[in-house]
């Protein structure tokens, strides 16, 4: 009896009173991430998060695909989203915590100047300090099918500059191919936001003595603009297709001769090579006075951190922000997307992997770090923009369908445009 006892004490020692016992590891907080993503871009986001999973015990992010929200009214962490999406992506509009108050609160640090100029202009409130990320940036571009330019016996180096090159272009691929010069995406953000930007016009001013916003889209460079686009919807130079990037897939089919649209789509064709194809700068006005053709305003979904979460998650929201900003992160997902790069450290490490995309959007990359062409033009001191591009398109339709001139339907944009902004809230959270 004494032995057997003697065994049981080896084999299952007691634990003294006094002793401990070890704490088991802590969960890794966790993160939601919503995002709209597709195609190789989605892909690239799914293998950079596995990479930040794999190297960190303390956070943890679970990405969900907008499609795959069961209830898009439970609110994820973080969302990577643009300025129309709201609606779709949470059913509501649910108040986002700037990336600077983020920073506040954990003490934790993402110098804004460690951003180019231009790509921090984007995301910069009023008084400079950042709100989001840019992490999913693009600027407007021409692309050009070189073989249909071949075929119209057009140059193929040489693509047109200004708008008025590209009706004469339009009206040679027209004798040859009359199925679709030139179309666009995003119609109102390459033309009328962007067109504005060029110009030295604003997109917004300030009305009632500077207590509430004024869109200014109907000046005279912007009427001029969209008449000049409906004469070559009447004269089918121009096709429209859509609000979005449904134009898009009518270029890279071969039907379009001619697309404006975001620079991350040539990485899209470049992949796939569908044809012989050029991408030059968004075309302008040579005969406005103080035009800046190189002048644009970048665009595209942010990533944002959500209001009314826990500290600890905001302590990982930021960590995951400063993953994403590494230098060989950024050249992974630049490279991968076409987006434009954040710091001049990604560029650096794209230029050391030989990685540079061709000369017209290495020149749009040099700009992002002189301010002077980081636009004026963008209303920063307002909520609501999703909403007026949403507006302006619709009036836009109506003048293709022939059913209002281009002072009109501009007219009637800015004065609905104008009934949905409003000023940010004053608590320092942003209601999207």
């Amino acid at each position: 009896m004494l032995r057997s006892l003697l065994v049981l004490l080896v084999l299952f020692p007691a634990v003294s009173t006094g002793a401990r016992a070890a704490k088991p590891p802590a969960e890794p907080v966790e993160l939601v991430l919503r995002h709209d993503l597709a195609g190789e871009s989605a892909a690239l986001l799914v293998e950079l998060v596995d990479r930040f999973n794999a190297q960190s015990t303390a956070e943890r992010v679970v990405l969900q695909h907008l499609s795959m929200a069961a209830d898009p009214r439970q609110l994820p962490h973080l969302a990577l989203l643009g300025d129309d999406e709201h609606q779709k992506f949470f059913h509501g509009h649910p108040r986002m915590l700037p990336l600077w108050k983020a920073l506040s609160i954990t003490r934790q640090q993402i110098d804004a100047k460690a951003l180019f100029p231009v790509v921090a202009d984007v995301v910069e409130d009023n008084r400079g300090r950042l709100q989001a990320l840019p992490l999913a940036l693009s600027v407007p571009v021409l692309y050009y099918n070189k073989d249909t330019f071949r075929k119209a016996k057009l140059d193929p180096a040489r693509p047109p500059r200004t708008w008025w090159e590209v009706q004469e272009t339009a009206g040679k691929i027209f004798d040859v191919d009359r199925r679709c010069p030139f179309t666009s995406s995003n119609m109102a953000w390459v033309h009328l936001d962007n067109n504005a930007t060029q110009h030295g016009e604003p997109i917004a001013g300030e009305a009632h003595g500077g207590k509430m916003p004024a869109l200014t889209l109907n000046n005279l460079v912007q009427v001029k603009h969209v008449a000049l686009l409906a004469s070559w919807h009447k004269s089918f130079y121009f096709r429209y297709f859509g609000p979005g990037r449904e134009a898009d897939d009518k270029f890279m089919s071969g039907e379009c001769g001619m697309l404006t649209g975001d620079s991350s789509l040539y990485m899209r064709l470049q992949r796939r090579k569908p044809f012989d194809f050029g991408v030059a700068a968004l075309p302008h006005h040579d005969d406005v006075r103080d035009a800046a053709p190189g002048r644009l305003l970048p665009d595209g979904p942010l990533l944002w951190i959500l209001a009314d979460n826990k500290r600890q998650e905001y302590t990982a929201a930021v960590r995951f922000f400063l993953f994403l900003l590494q230098p060989d992160v950024q050249k992974a997902w630049v490279k991968g997307t076409g987006f434009l790069p954040m710091t001049p450290a990604a560029v650096a490490a794209l230029a050391a992997g030989g990685d540079l995309p061709p000369d017209i959007l290495q020149k749009t990359v040099e700009r992002l770090s002189d301010r002077k062409f980081a636009s004026g033009a963008r209303p920063k001191a307002v909520t609501g923009m999703g909403r007026v591009r949403a507006i302006l398109s619709e009036e836009l339709e109506a003048v293709w369908a022939n059913l209002k001139p281009a002072k009109e339907a501009l007219d009637t944009a800015v004065r609905r445009g104008n009934a949905v902004l409003q000023p940010p809230p004053k608590d320092d959270t942003v209601v999207r």
